[in-house]
């Protein structure tokens, strides 16, 4: 399993903004220049969260974006899947795929296949967007 860049970015600005929550919203703008990443792009995944509910939206001056639930109820998971979909390492065991291969009875890497996928969702989804926030304040003060 390999993540594109869409879920790679989408968890550092989601990270940004919960580093920033407490300055009220965060300006889009704020966010592509911390993070280095097009403004457009960071566009298009913010907008896939905000319609997730993971952020939400002010416009005018004051605007930009926040997020919608508190950081310790924000999970990598969450994130991740919105962003990318399935994170199964094959199409036979994706939660969200209608794909049934003719072999699944007796495929003898199903199984494999099947630890994989809750090993990976085990993690991302028992890590918060809270946790790399501690994470990172704790590296701050070294």
């Amino acid at each position: 399993m390999r993540l594109s860049t869409r879920g790679r970015y989408g968890i550092r600005a989601m990270l940004d903004i919960a580093l920033h929550d407490n300055e009220g919203y965060v300006a889009l703008k704020s966010i592509a220049e911390r993070q280095n990443i097009s403004e457009s792009y960071l566009e298009q995944l913010i907008g896939e969260l905000r319609k997730a509910g993971l952020v939400m939206s002010a416009r005018g001056a004051q605007g930009g974006y926040k997020l919608s639930l508190p950081v310790s109820q924000i999970t990598v998971g969450a994130i991740l899947r919105t962003l990318e979909g399935s994170l199964a390492p094959v199409d036979c065991v994706s939660e969200d795929s209608p794909f049934i291969c003719g072999q699944s009875e007796e495929c003898v890497t199903r199984d494999l296949w099947l630890k994989i996928r809750d090993s990976i969702n085990s993690v991302i989804d028992t890590v918060t967007l809270k946790d790399l926030v501690d994470k990172i304040q704790k590296n701050e003060k070294k």
